[in-house]
């Protein structure tokens, strides 16, 4: 887990209300490896945009709020614009760390893998271990992680994640990963550590409403791509 700089990689962190954690996210990627990053924010109300300008980063502002993956989305056009080759996605709330950077981006500039997922099966409540095997045996996804949005992309894949019918998805976990496979592209497990979110609270497992959305809108999805597979 050395150091390195892989200039046609760019970290795209969607953030939303995240200025207690943006600024030290930020300086790890940039302080370690040294890589371009920009933060797609997501309509924050507190001082995310302004910590994250000071740490160095891009700060792509939305004028309306569109969710995580949205944002990841713009993040990604962003990167096609600017002629990138890989787009390597995190959190802005510190749950993932830059030392695991290396290890995700290895096999993508190799081309051993098209996508790798930061994966890390012993974190979560005894409800997202749950919802992940509900999720996995309604869509056919053998991905251990499917909810990681610490991921390496290389360009043909986030070319096909910044198109129109990925702007239909709402979240980055089953929709995602079910258009990746669907389009013959390879996708691979890293096994990282994360660490406990440091502040604020998940944008999915923060209710029992949130849940019961997500699980139902999700569940759905996950069968209608898997027919269509068939």
């Amino acid at each position: 887990m050395t150091a390195f700089t892989d200039p046609g990689c760019l970290v795209v962190i969607p953030a939303h209300n995240e200025a207690h954690d943006i600024a030290r996210v930020v300086t790890e990627v940039r302080e370690i490896h040294g890589l371009d990053v920009a933060v797609v924010d997501d309509a924050s109300q507190d001082n995310t945009v302004k910590r994250a300008r000071a740490a160095g980063a891009q700060v792509l502002p939305l004028s309306v709020q569109l969710g995580a993956w949205g944002a990841t989305q713009a993040g990604m056009r962003y990167a096609l614009r600017h002629g990138y080759e890989r787009v390597l996605t995190m959190d802005a709330d510190g749950q993932h760390e830059a030392v695991w950077i290396p290890n995700l981006l290895s096999p993508v500039i190799k081309g051993d893998a098209d996508v790798t997922i930061g994966c890390c099966v012993r974190r979560g409540s005894r409800m997202r271990k749950i919802a992940w095997r509900i999720l996995k045996a309604v869509s056919g996804l053998t991905r251990e992680d499917i909810t990681s949005g610490f991921r390496a992309y290389n360009r043909t894949a986030f070319r096909l994640l910044a198109s129109r019918e990925a702007t239909l998805l709402e979240y980055q976990d089953v929709g995602v990963l079910v258009l990746l496979r669907n389009a013959g592209l390879d996708t691979h497990d890293v096994e990282v550590t994360m660490l406990p979110r440091r502040s604020g609270t998940s944008r999915v497992y923060h209710s029992w409403f949130a849940v019961m959305y997500y699980m139902c809108h999700t569940i759905l999805l996950g069968i209608s791509k898997r027919r269509v597979r068939r």
